[in-house]
């Protein structure tokens, strides 16, 4: 049966994963990418970014695109290391599609990972539940097809749960080591990993109060996590002034359509929005239902796991922004929980109906499973069909050749056409797509020009550059995020609105519920300027 959920979880993870290529739809996917190459172009092990960190990220991507371009050169494919990475900037699949399918493993290694500690927590129909629940979930299933930190930051967190649960067990040296060892991993790839050192600390607290000498094991992890992490990540010291420039960069108090409203707004939009919408109200209640139950029964693993996770929470609650991606190191949990809370209901039904029930927690499983089927079905088909995809078709419908388009979006699969391509660059202006690439611009570059702006858009252009956006076609993927909130984004707005003045919407392309995903996107054209009048003689 395990077997089965995890074949089930690969093949979802993989089908369609090579989404929009070669357009890069998710807008951080680039990040990784560019400063992965960017260490391997100049021979250092330092990212020069530390934003999530991402540094385990950086490294894993480093070595998939060593492997690449080394079997690619090694089989003729390309003459050598500099045709490689120049075939590379002109179809990014190349490495993309690699980098996907290995986070989709570490998306079904989370799978597995469930499994492991809902077995330990509920027995082993506990754990195949949680990991069936997990296997299916749309949103962890889409955010194991990109190339980004969240996911990979939740296995090291799974991992950590792991030690501490043994460590409110055994109370071994070697768990304090290995819970400090995942702590710090989990920390070099994405920060937040940081609430699960609460876990092992309070599980530590807890045994030197019931009698346990604890206490120096204690000390030993409070040194191996951060001694972890500088292993992993030793330019988070080498090179702080980046470090302080990245975070204060990433600590912005508002983004478009991702602004937090408070603790308690935060809180019913995580679990309202994306757990909702991935879960299901019965599979909420369920993992409610579990999380008391555990409570009740299961001590040590309440210990062990309620402040790590409480932690991420509250850490999620009072942040200023919310994004639906950073519910996800919390979805194994309340897979966990909602599969012990179906496992303790079908024992209580065959206590009290005295009758074996075999079928009772699969069947059950499967009720709830479904819906969440569904769930990931509608994600893979609107992934698939994308409002971006939509707009290049009519371009190449509708735009004579020459014509100067700008893109607010990394629409590399437009650069074959006989078009010039413009985008927008922050303080360079709208730059030449094509020259850029060709040129293989490096992230640390795109990142001085977007100067700490939290999008690259139309909006974030240098007003004194905003002429050399001028394009016989705009096409523009972001003017939805500002012209729902003018107040806020004032400055954004009035770039589009000069832009736009003078021009004809030519064709607007909405998203559809089920059927068609993405962006709501506007294109317009801009009249051509009228030829000069000949002097009359």
């Amino acid at each position: 049966m395990l077997l089965v959920i995890l074949l089930i979880a690969a093949a979802l993870r993989i089908r369609g994963i090579g989404f929009g290529l070669p357009a890069l739809h998710d807008p951080d996917e680039p990040l990784f990418m560019m400063t992965a190459l960017d260490m391997l172009r100049s021979h250092s092990l330092n990212p020069a970014w530390f934003g999530h960190p991402g540094t385990i990220t950086f490294y894993c991507l480093a070595l998939i695109s060593l492997a690449v371009g080394a079997s690619g050169v090694a089989t003729g494919q390309y003459a050598d290391a500099h045709a490689f990475v120049s075939a590379v900037y002109a179809d990014p699949g190349i490495l993309f599609l690699p980098a996907r399918l290995f986070f989709a493993a570490c998306g079904v290694a989370c799978v597995y990972l469930t499994w492991r500690l809902g077995r330990r927590i509920g027995g082993v129909r506990a754990g195949l539940l949680g990991a069936a629940f997990l296997a299916v979930n749309a949103l962890h299933v889409d955010y194991s097809q990109v190339i980004r930190t969240d996911i990979q930051a939740s296995l090291f967190m799974l991992l950590c749960a792991g030690a501490t649960l043994s460590i409110a067990e055994r109370g071994r040296l070697r768990d304090y080591l290995l819970a400090g060892l995942f702590v710090g991993l989990g920390c070099a790839t994405k920060w937040p990993a940081a609430a699960f050192a609460v876990g092992p600390i309070a599980v530590a607290i807890w045994r030197i109060a019931h009698g346990h000498a604890d206490a120096r094991k204690l000390l030993l992890f409070v040194a191996a996590a951060p001694a972890a992490l500088l292993l992993a990540s030793p330019y988070l010291l080498l090179d702080y002034p980046t470090v302080i420039g990245n975070l204060a960069s990433e600590a912005r108090p508002t983004h478009p359509g991702a602004t937090g409203h408070g603790l308690v707004a935060n809180l019913a939009w995580y679990v309202g929005d994306p757990l909702r919408g991935t879960f299901g109200i019965a599979g909420i209640a369920l993992a409610a239902l579990g999380t008391i139950l555990i409570g009740i029964r299961n001590r040590r693993a309440a210990v062990a796991l309620a402040p790590g996770i409480g932690a991420c929470v509250l850490l999620l609650a009072v942040q200023a922004l919310r994004w639906e991606r950073w519910l996800i190191p919390l979805l194994p949990f309340a897979a966990i929980a909602a599969g012990y809370a179906v496992a303790a209901l079908a024992e209580m039904a065959r206590s009290r109906t005295g009758r074996p029930l075999a079928l009772l927690e699969p069947l059950a499983g499967l009720l709830l499973v479904l819906p969440m089927l569904q769930a990931t079905q509608v994600r893979a088909v609107t992934r698939a069909n994308d409002t971006r995809q939509l707009a290049s078709a009519w371009l190449r419908a509708n735009a004579p050749p020459q014509s100067t388009i700008l893109v607010e979006h990394a629409a590399l699969d437009l650069l074959s056409e006989p078009w010039k391509p413009l985008f927008p660059l922050g303080k360079a202006g709208c730059v030449d797509a094509r020259a850029v690439l060709a040129g293989r611009i490096r992230y640390s570059d795109a990142e001085t020009l977007r100067s700490g702006s939290p999008v690259v858009d139309l909006g974030n252009v240098d007003p004194a550059r905003l002429a050399s956006c001028r394009a016989r076609f705009l096409v523009l993927s972001h003017i939805d995020r500002y012209a729902n909130d003018r107040v806020t984004y004032a400055a954004q707005w009035r770039r589009y609105a000069a832009l736009t003045r003078g021009a004809v919407l030519r064709h607007r392309i909405a998203p559809i519920a089920e059927r068609l995903g993405g962006p709501e996107i506007l294109i317009f054209e801009t009249p051509p300027a009228p030829p000069p009048l000949s002097s009359a003689r």
